[in-house]
């Protein structure tokens, strides 16, 4: 397990862009083209933007709230976009992504607990 964060932490940077490009992409990709997988488009949401903010909040960068705070006005621009692309935006699907942010948050600060516990 800390094999695994020790790696997010290091590779963090190209993760969280390769994760905003694909989330940009598909959002912003017209709907009729998307593949249809399981699971409601807000869990999609959720663990989209949760998966984003993971690795800024286990590097915590200079200023790693001001990124989700950018992370979130990121998400509110694309539901603004949606519309001009044959997509549909919602303010639900930013709540979902809003909230994915926080679970992001508190899942690093989760796994930074447990894994200082186990060297303990």
């Amino acid at each position: 397990m800390k094999f695994i964060l020790n790696l997010i932490k290091h590779y963090w940077l190209f993760i969280t862009v390769f994760l905003l490009t694909a989330i940009a992409t598909l959002s912003l990709w017209p709907a009729e083209y998307l593949p249809k997988v399981p699971g409601s488009d807000k869990t999609h949401h959720f663990i989209s933007y949760g998966a984003l903010m993971l690795p800024v909040a286990l590097r915590k960068p200079k200023h790693w709230l001001w990124i989700a705070l950018g992370f979130a006005a990121f998400s509110g621009a694309i539901e603004l976009i949606q519309p001009y692309v044959n997509r549909y935006g919602e303010w639900l699907d930013m709540a979902a992504n809003v909230a994915g942010l926080a679970c992001g948050i508190l899942l690093a600060k989760t796994l930074e607990y447990f894994s200082v516990k186990a060297i303990k």
